[in-house]
Parts: structure tokens; sequence; C-alpha cells
């Protein structure tokens, strides 16, 4: 932001609450306007540069709603933070504003603390139109235009307040997008704090997400860790509905307070969530809260599947590579054509993660710097890779080939498919491991990676599955 005085603009028909706002301003040093209806708003907008704007939703020539919409058609250099007034427990108005690219809003009666932390947002919002892009991280580099979109998403909802719900299969770096979301926005100074809901005991979440609370006093929970920053709930429709209904009263109140009310945080957090499937299916299916969906699903993106990404894998690869040969303080390993050719022909049912392990295993195993087909082990009922160097070609054809994994399921009853020999196995351990993971993985591939039909198509539990997907390293993210 230049070296002058911030100035802003107020919206409001009423005199009283246009000083109040003006007041407290100037007391933060910032310089304020004021237009009584959104004809004179447009115009004071259209001859005047401002560095934020807070509107009224009610205006006696129409509504706050035009103003935003106005303030979105602004090009870049004259972009600007619009947040609305909105009257109070109105959370279907704030919620169509934040959709129309209004980055906050505050109710009536105007809390003053919850204001000054507003304009607060807005200036270093503005600050952040002057200060040079943001490299985004290894995994969300590429091409591709999925990735390219996502990253478009990410930093318009970076410049805003609005909670974001991100959808997106294991191992597609839903995390990886929340966390880049808060750095790039105005709270990357405050906390990011995750919390992975489908891993937490039902009878542990209220504590850890709200703290320990009696009449006198509230133990920090994750919710008060992340106060001024940003609070990331993967798998959040595995949260109870009771917790379900909390978290909702605390997002609408701002606050959160102890079991008698004695005790009161206001709250300045924003929320973005994750799942692997879309939240409104819970909803129809009656174990998420309408309410709670409508308030953290203001905004929607996707994170697209490794195998929408054919076009980023050289890059990902390249990147991947640098990561492992830094952890391990090695050369940098590379990766033979041939060797892109057979990853960008796999699916990636394990997405990012599984190209991680993938490449991991390769360079830990491989003797060579350079990586081929062949070294990868990709499962073989993916599209066959193409040959590697002369010698391992010559492996590939010998009277002995690499030892190739058959689905369980294409057994007869009670048999192991031939190549699983004791003669492979070092240990007992290692022989029943391989069994395990053959026969989870042709379930999870069975049912798209959906983890629920793959217990019962394995006849057990969801929390047996979750277990020995961890033991066995294939854990999501």
């Amino acid at each position: 932001m230049p070296d002058r005085q911030p100035i802003a603009l107020i919206v409001d028909d009423e005199p009283d609450i246009c000083d109040l706002i003006s007041m407290t301003l100037r007391r933060m040093d910032v310089k304020a306007d004021v237009a009584m209806s959104v004809a004179e708003a447009k115009r004071r907008l259209s001859e005047k540069c401002y560095d934020f704007c807070l509107t009224d939703m009610r205006l006696p020539d129409g509504e706050g709603l035009e103003i935003v919409e106005k303030v979105q058609d602004f090009p870049a250099e004259r972009s600007l933070p619009i947040a609305v007034i909105t009257a109070h427990g109105n959370m279907d108005t704030a919620i169509t504003a934040l959709k129309l690219g209004a980055f906050d809003f505050v109710s009536k009666p105007v809390n003053l603390e919850r204001l000054r932390s507003l304009v607060q947002l807005a200036l270093r919002l503005n600050e952040g139109r002057h200060i040079e892009q943001q490299e985004f991280p290894p995994l969300l580099q590429g091409p591709s235009e999925p990735i390219q979109k996502l990253r478009s998403q990410i930093e318009k909802i970076a410049r805003s307040e609005a909670p974001a719900h991100i959808i997106g299969e294991a191992g597609t770096g839903k995390e990886l997008t929340a966390r880049t979301i808060h750095e790039q926005s105005p709270r990357s100074d405050k906390p990011f704090i995750p919390m992975y809901c489908a891993t937490i005991p039902a009878g542990s979440i209220e504590e850890t997400l709200f703290g320990r609370s009696d009449t006198n006093s509230l133990s920090a929970g994750l919710v008060l860790a992340a106060n001024g920053g940003t609070l990331f709930l993967d798998e959040i429709s595995c949260l109870p509905p009771e917790t379900q209904v909390k978290l909702l009263q605390i997002i609408q109140d701002k606050a959160i307070s102890s079991t008698g009310g004695d005790v009161v945080h206001d709250l300045d957090i924003r929320i973005l969530s994750a799942s692997q499937t879309p939240l409104i299916e819970e909803v129809r299916a009656g174990r998420f809260h309408s309410d709670l969906y409508y308030r953290i699903n203001v905004i929607e993106l996707h994170a697209p599947p490794l195998r929408q990404r054919h076009d980023d894998i050289p890059l990902l690869v390249r990147n991947t590579l640098r990561k492992i040969s830094a952890d391990q303080r090695g050369a940098i390993p590379k990766a033979s054509q041939d060797a892109i050719t057979a990853l960008q022909a796999y699916s990636f049912p394990g997405n990012l993660l599984e190209l991680e392990n993938i490449l991991e295993r390769a360079v830990t195993l491989c003797e060579r710097n350079t990586l081929y087909a062949a070294d990868l082990l990709i499962p073989r009922d993916q599209p066959a890779p193409m040959p590697g160097p002369p010698e391992v070609a010559k492996q590939q054809n010998s009277s002995n080939p690499l030892p190739q994994l058959t689905p369980l399921t294409e057994c007869g009853p009670g048999a192991y498919p031939g190549q699983f020999s004791a003669s492979d196995y070092s240990t007992l351990d290692e022989f029943l491991q391989t069994i395990e993971r053959t026969a989870i993985e042709d379930a999870l591939d069975k049912t798209d990676w959906n983890r629920t039909a793959a217990a019962e198509k394995l006849g057990i539990s969801f929390r047996s599955l979750r277990y020995r997907l961890k033991k066995l390293g294939l854990e999501n993210e």
C-alpha cells in the first residue's frame, strides 16, 4: 500500500452508524468518506480509489449487493476489499454477499472490536495487491487445466474471509490447498490449525475442538488455538451431530463460552474444511446438519485427482525427486522418459501421496541415478511400462521375471496365487502382509477407493480397515 493515510468508503443511510464507524476508523488513522445511497456510492467509487469499502445491505435506492457486484467488476489494479453490514442473525444475506465476492461481514448492532478486526484485515488484504505474487507449493504446480483452475481459485479465496470447502479424493492435497489459502491470506502470520475429524475418538472430539469447559473457566481447544488464524477441519462429515450443532453456534456467535457462560472468548477465525465426497450427499442422508453445511460451504473448490493432471506429471516428478534427494541428502535422481510415460499411463488411486511413495521406493531400491519404468514397480493392472535400460529389460525377459501380483478375488477358495511362494519372502510377516495388502488394494480399486464400501467388501469394520491402511502405509493424507 502506498505511503499515505488509507481511506475507506462507508455506505449507510443511518447517520448515527456512519458517525460511529467513521470515529472508529479515525482512531485507527483511517480516513472515511460517507455515501448514503447506492447511486452515491457508485459515483464515489468511480471518482476515487479507496482502500476498502463497508456497505449496509439495505439502502433507500437499492441493495448493498449492487455495490459488491460493482466492485467485482473493477480491474485488478483498482480491486479493493468490500465488506457488508447485515441485520442481526441474517446469515443468509451475509452468505449471498460472500458468494458474490465480499470478503467479510459484520452484524448490527456493530461490535466495535469486531469492526476493528475487520478493518485491519481489509487493510492487509489491500497491502497484498502490492506484494509480488507468491509461488505455489511444488505439488500444486503444473500446466494442466484442472490445477491452473485450482490455483486461480486459491488466489481469489485467499483475498476473502468466506468459509471454503475443499472436495477431493484421498491424497489429492486438500490440506495443502487449505494451507496455501491461509499462507496467501492476511492471516498468514497467524496459526494454521488442522484437525483430522476422522481420526479422533467420538468421546474426545468436543474437548479437542472446543477445550475443557466448566462454569468459571475454559481451557484451550483447537478453536481457541486457531484464534486470529485459520482452522482446517478435514473430513468434517465425521463430526458427531452434537458437535456439528455446537460448531454452528460458534460460527454464528463468533464467540465461545464456558458451560455457565461466565467466560466468553470472542473469536476471529477463518474456517476451511474438506471431505472426500460432496457434503450435500451427507445432508440429504440426514447425517450432516443442513445449516452448518450452508455456513461452511460458501465457496466450494475441487482438488483434482492425479489422473486428471497428465500434463503435470513431468514437473511433479522433478519436484518430488528434489524433495526426496534433500531428505536423503543425496544427488538428485532423474526420471527417464519411459518412466514418465509409465507414470502418465497410471491412474493413481492414491493420487499425490501414491506418486511420492512410488518415487521414494524407487530411489531407495535403485542403485542407479536414473529411474526407468521397471524401477517404479507400478501395479500390474495398469498399462505395462515401457522397457528400461538394457540390463533391466534383460532381467524382465529372463526366465526369472519380476513377481507380479494377482488380485486375491481371482483365486479359488482357500487358494493363494502362484506368486505368493515362501521362497520370495524372508519372513512369515512379510508373506502375510503382501497377501493383506493385495486384498485391501483390490477391494479399494473395485470400490473406487470408497473406504466404507471396501471395508464392507472385505468383511471388516471401517475402523479396522483404517488401522490396516495405516499399518501398511496406505493411509491417506
